[in-house]
């Protein structure tokens, strides 16, 4: 059996010493390269990486990365992993990604990933049995957060959890990890993050056992591409997606919000809990943009009645920067993947436009076309209110579009774009529930 699993190495960096301003000086020439540009020459981690990308000092179970898109958060964890791997033989340790898709990609073959950074006795991943190997002997397996049950059963030194915050099972899977971690002196965990206010991020947030670490995309500007960080500044630097989404800020919900995240986890555990049975009514609702784009979203929401007579949200289908002939052709596809019984589409950004691109998809769809004369905001109050009635149940997690319902209050998203995916929600529900002959009371093609 392995003896405690080592800290990281520090490299060639001198200790005690964090960022790329540590380490040694080299002249050559007659000049002095040192810090950031002998870190790159080298591919030296102890000289390049932030100091949040740093494993704590000390006594901790779980060290919790959390950081924007692009910050480096994925670097930090495949190095952390493969230092430690490839001194240490025959360690167990476990990787964890919200699909079997995302830890091959991102965790191990993505740019970031642990065979892409490995300088030195590089893992050959064994795809039919789901792991990688190192030389000595260590093997990390990966896991998805669709089937926490894998977990059952195998035991682990180290776990790396990579975007826990849209992780489908999250609680389930999180909590079967922990029975895992049993190897060596000091299992430990590091959990590599985009902050989403979901109650088990928050809870892990809050562990006195948990080493908090937060670094921003701007702290990686130098591997970024030119100009992306001031685009996404300008467009939502201090904005709540903003300092979610480039600032690693863990952004509490709402106070004047409909929904809240607690709700929200609820409605999920009780649809796990229900035996709904065979669903007697499905509908696809559609909001279509106002204009085709690279950033504009048609709001997708499939949802079903039970036979207790409780609305289930089956999907969020949602697509963005699709053409019209495109999210049209996504509703048809979960039209037909769910064999709905009919598609709500919102006409009052394309009107009759919007069923003759459906129908020019499907000549046969059953389309009915629904037009706002009320405000958003009170057009979701009536669905908030089933929510709290236990009216309607989550078939899973849906992170973009929870995200939006935390998120809107009467003066709509903070960050003042569209509520498309939320838009599709409440026509669906409304659909299904608040009209009584279970069909918007509206015109019909």
């Amino acid at each position: 059996m392995p003896g405690p699993v080592p800290e990281p190495s520090t490299g060639e960096g001198g200790a005690g010493e964090r960022g790329p301003a540590a380490g040694p000086v080299l002249t050559l020439g007659g000049r002095q390269i040192g810090g950031e540009r002998l870190g790159r020459a080298f591919r030296l981690w102890a000289l390049e990486r932030h100091p949040a990308q740093e494993a704590p000092k000390g006594d901790w179970r779980v060290w919790l990365l959390m950081g924007g898109r692009g910050s480096g958060k994925t670097r930090a964890g495949a190095e952390w992993v493969h230092d430690i791997a490839r001194r240490t033989a025959r360690l167990r340790i476990a990787l964890v990604a919200e699909t079997l898709g995302d830890a091959r990609e991102v965790m191990i073959d993505g740019v970031s990933g642990i065979c892409r950074i490995a300088r030195a006795e590089r893992p050959e991943f064994e795809a039919s049995r789901r792991r990688l190997v190192w030389p000595n002997g260590t093997i990390a397996q990966i896991f998805s957060s669709e089937d926490p049950e894998s977990l059952r059963g195998p035991q682990f030194h180290l776990a790396w959890c990579d975007e826990l915050g849209k992780w489908r099972h999250a609680q389930e899977t999180w909590d079967m990890l922990q029975f895992g971690l049993r190897l060596g002196e000091h299992p430990r965990a590091l959990v590599t993050t985009t902050p989403r206010a979901i109650p088990l991020l928050r809870a892990l947030a809050a562990d006195r056992a948990t080493a908090l670490e937060r670094i921003r995309t701007a702290d990686n500007a130098r591997n970024l591409s030119a100009g992306f960080i001031d685009a996404l500044t300008e467009r939502y630097g201090g904005t709540r997606l903003g300092r979610q989404e480039l600032d690693g800020e863990l952004i509490t919900d709402r106070e004047d919000a409909l929904w809240s995240r607690e709700r929200l986890e609820a409605v999920r555990q009780r649809f796990a809990a229900a035996q709904s049975g065979p669903l007697s009514r499905i509908v696809v609702a559609v909001d279509p943009p106002a204009a085709a784009s690279a950033r504009s979203c048609c709001g997708i929401v499939v949802a079903g009645l039970d036979a207790a007579g409780r609305a289930v949200v089956l999907a969020d289908r949602s697509v963005i920067g699709a053409s019209p002939a495109g999210w049209a052709g996504a509703v048809v596809q979960a039209f037909r993947r769910f064999d709905a019984d009919r598609v709500v589409a919102e006409v009052n950004q394309g009107g009759d436009m919007v069923a003759a691109m459906l129908r020019s998809i499907d000549a046969d769809l059953p389309v009915t076309t629904v037009r706002a004369t009320r405000g958003k905001f009170l057009r979701a109050e009536p669905v908030a209110a089933l929510y709290e009635q236990g009216r309607v149940l989550h078939a899973g997690a849906f992170p973009e579009l929870e995200d939006q319902m935390c998120d809107f209050g009467p003066d709509g998203l903070s960050s003042g774009r569209s509520p498309d995916r939320l838009d599709a929600l409440v026509w669906a529900l409304t659909a299904l529930v608040l009209d009584r002959r279970g069909e918007p009371r509206v015109r019909g093609i």
